[in-house]
């Protein structure tokens, strides 16, 4: 939206061809999940807002009327925030609200170093940390962290693939497309290794904003030689980069509830609203 010229409400919108590609919509609205469908950023996206001035009103119905041009059965955002000022402007726009899903974060201001978050994780969560943590040492397992323009991009995008595959969601990583988009990140993303000798067995893509830290893509390899789980290791070595830097919040991305909860992040629900064309 402009006014006089100047630009003062922006909102990213996707078209999507199957507009339930992770399975949240189909139970909480009439559809089958196969429509097409016009909704806010990206289903990766995990925080869905409007950046500049209030606008909701005229927003929607600029994307109600895109939509209808471009043929979609449904328009709207997904990934709400609960509680959220744009949460509210849809519900009063006429918009259900319904919660599909939660997106963890922790607080890491006054946090001098990894070990200061290992103790605010809940006991088994403490423990898993360090076990895994003086396991993997003991293999010899070690982390890195580099700019992306110093990565095999594509290896980590297979990496990445294979882990969502477990999921039904490995097609959200098509090796090339994701190699180039992450480059164009620059200096606003970085990569975190856990390599087993040469073997690549856990990588993390990671976001940078202002004073956020973002766990955004990560893959996994379970096939260790040691008695060791890389998932625990690629956390902590995340959690570890984010204090390193100084941010004040780690987002730890959606799902995996129980490890997320048990290792010190906190839960915020997210919500879908949606209306058909």
């Amino acid at each position: 939206m402009r006014d006089r010229g100047r630009a003062v409400t922006v909102l990213p919108v996707s078209l999507l061809r199957g507009l339930d590609p992770l399975g949240q919509l189909r139970t909480r609205y009439p559809l089958s999940g196969d429509e097409r469908g016009l909704i806010s950023h990206v289903w990766h996206c995990y925080d869905a807002w409007l950046p500049g001035r209030d606008h909701t009103a005229v927003i929607v119905e600029a994307m109600r009327s895109l939509a209808a041009e471009l043929g979609a059965a449904w328009y709207g955002f997904v990934n709400v925030p609960h509680g959220s000022p744009l949460r509210d402007g849809l519900v009063a726009a006429g918009f259900p609200a319904r919660h599909i899903e939660d997106r963890f974060v922790a607080d890491l201001r006054g946090m001098a170093g990894v070990a200061d978050y290992i103790a605010t994780a809940g006991r088994r969560g403490r423990a898993n940390l360090r076990r895994n943590g003086r396991r993997a040492y003991e293999t010899g397992v070690t982390t890195s962290v580099a700019d992306v323009a110093r990565s095999d991009l594509t290896e980590i995008a297979r990496l990445c693939a294979v882990t969502a595959d477990r999921h039904g969601t490995g097609s959200f990583y098509p090796h090339e497309l994701f190699a180039g988009f992450v480059t164009e990140i620059g200096q606003g993303a970085c990569v975190i290794e856990v390599r087993e000798g040469r073997r690549l067995v856990g990588a993390a893509i990671c976001l940078r904003d202002e004073t956020r830290f973002h766990a955004w893509a990560c893959g996994v390899d379970y096939a260790v030689g040691g008695n060791y789980s890389p998932y625990p290791i690629l956390y902590t070595a995340t959690v570890e980069q984010a204090l390193r830097e100084g941010r004040s919040t780690l987002e730890g991305g959606r799902g995996n509830h129980v490890f997320k909860v048990r290792h010190g992040l906190t839960p915020l629900a997210l919500d879908a609203c949606l209306l058909p064309v």
